[in-house]
């Protein structure tokens, strides 16, 4: 490969659009749900369930659940991705307000305790 293939990769890279959202890790056999705000959904996934799988995440209900039922109970899933562009202070307030919302609707637990 050479450098200016590396380089218009490399840019790509640093232009794509992380999806910012809401999202959510349900116990399907007790129906509880924990819902949580990312400005990196993809990240949020990988680091909520890597965390829960060293049993170090910071939620020590969420945690007992996983360790009670194991990661086949658990489902994530993206309830609401922001779809404008938004200053930071912008996103931040939309990403708090329906974290409230959310957790109000399905009657749940936010993961950061």
């Amino acid at each position: 490969m050479d450098k200016q293939r590396r380089r218009d990769i490399a840019r790509e890279y640093k232009e794509r659009k992380v999806p910012v959202g809401i999202f959510s890790l349900r116990c399907e056999p007790t129906g509880e749900a924990w819902i949580g705000m990312s400005r990196n959904l993809d990240g949020a996934a990988n680091s909520a369930l890597m965390s829960l799988r060293l049993g170090s995440h910071r939620n020590a209900t969420l945690q007992a659940a996983w360790k009670a039922h194991g990661q086949a109970a658990f489902v994530y899933a993206v309830v609401e991705g922001l779809e404008e562009d938004l200053t930071p202070i912008g996103r931040e307030d939309w990403l708090k307000a329906r974290l409230r919302h959310w957790i109000a609707a399905l009657e749940a637990r936010p993961i950061v305790a």
